[in-house]
């Protein structure tokens, strides 16, 4: 997978990406990232990439011309268009389920606005999707994209040394992640559930599948609704509501 994200900190951008698992994964050549500053494609002295919005109001726009150059530019370094993404409060919240969709793209392409916003014409000429990370506005752009990008280049071969790194994680499969323990057994009088510990791995895959299931229940009732409950996922539930009645 290759992405590139067009920002005007691509600095702040690599700090973050060069580190921990995105950044080995880098280095190992797994995936494939590149910051670009998008104030290498503006024309004044001062690199300006917006300007004053028409019809008046407050804030700044990022102009057309600057984002059009430079995507333009990654098209032709890349031989392909990329799929471009920009990330906005205005868009549906990313879903694990949007994440497994565009991990299938070879070639993704991120804008991190900023200020007001960007031009509307670039939106409807050259952005394929708006993505946002949750129904809040932040000062800029970059922390969604790389919100966005650490999510999805977690799910390109390569990049976890095994696919059950994600796939049993919250969201991956409809449900939130079941509880997880580490050592000691005992600590302060707190127990790790013995099955953990039993060394039946059937047993041990039942309970997470249960807890899975009931924490979901407990924290996100909403995911359930869109979730088809079989008869044993409908008894484990209310075997745990009776528990605590």
């Amino acid at each position: 997978m290759k992405i590139d994200l067009i920002t005007l900190f691509p600095e702040m951008c690599e700090a973050v990406l060069g580190e921990s698992i995105i950044g080995r994964a880098r280095k190992s050549e797994a995936i494939e990232i590149e910051c670009h500053q998008l104030r290498d494609y503006a024309f004044d002295k001062h690199r300006r990439v917006d300007d004053t919005v028409y019809g008046g109001g407050m804030g700044m726009l990022m102009k057309c011309e600057p984002i059009a150059l430079c995507f333009e530019d990654i098209c032709k370094k890349r031989g392909k268009r990329p799929h471009f993404v920009y990330m906005s409060p205005q868009a549906k919240p990313l879903t694990q389920e949007k994440l497994k969709e565009l991990s299938e793209l070879d070639n993704i392409c991120v804008l991190a606005g900023h200020y007001e916003g960007i031009d509307q014409r670039i939106i409807d000429e050259f952005i394929d999707e708006e993505i946002s990370i949750g129904d809040y506005v932040l000062t800029g752009g970059e922390l969604p994209a790389l919100v966005f990008i650490d999510a999805l280049s977690r799910l390109a071969p390569g990049v976890l040394s095994n696919n059950e790194c994600f796939t049993e994680e919250s969201h991956f499969n409809g449900l939130l992640e079941y509880p997880q323990y580490t050592k000691p057994i005992s600590w302060r009088g707190l127990e790790v559930p013995p099955v953990l510990y039993s060394g039946d791995h059937a047993k041990v895959d039942r309970w997470r599948y249960e807890h899975s299931l009931i924490n979901t229940a407990v924290k996100r009732p909403d995911m359930l609704e869109e979730k088809e409950l079989s008869p044993d996922d409908k008894a484990i539930l209310e075997k745990y509501r009776n528990s605590i009645n």
